[in-house]
């Protein structure tokens, strides 16, 4: 039986795209590493402040070529898909990590004077009118 692992974090780029956070394998696929702060709010000491968690993300395929021109730091991303434990060992101390591997990363809030026109990355259906549904509808 398979467990479910499943994430979704919305949060802001902690760094521009660099050399070293975009390539391909030897195979060909792109792979696209960013890292994002989420901010949460929490009651200390009966005052509310901020509190920060930092992810790194991994994007494979098409969708890390379509979205990479889009970020820069500070603007703002929504990430689906799951967690995934890197575990490696470096001059025999053992070294674990758990990073998000992105399945669809989704640009959010409003196009500032900074980036590129802000497009959505891969397929997608423009959103109807809102005309769409016959008027016999029962509600």
């Amino acid at each position: 039986m398979t467990d479910l692992n499943h994430v979704i974090e919305i949060g802001r780029l902690t760094r521009d795209i660099g050399e070293r956070d975009f390539g391909y394998t030897t195979g060909g696929t792109a792979r696209l590493n960013l890292s994002i702060a989420v901010n949460r709010s929490v009651k200390k000491n009966g005052a509310w402040t901020d509190s920060v968690s930092y992810f790194d993300v991994t994007v494979w395929g098409k969708p890390a070529e379509n979205i990479k021109p889009y970020l820069h730091k500070g603007k703002q991303i929504a990430v689906d898909g799951f967690l995934d434990q890197q575990r490696w060992e470096k001059d025999g101390q053992k070294f674990s990590k758990v990073v998000i591997v992105a399945n669809t990363v989704q640009l959010l809030g409003g196009n500032d004077n900074n980036a590129a026109p802000q497009e959505p990355a891969g397929d997608y259906a423009p959103a109807g009118s809102g005309d769409d549904f016959p008027e016999d509808l029962p509600f």
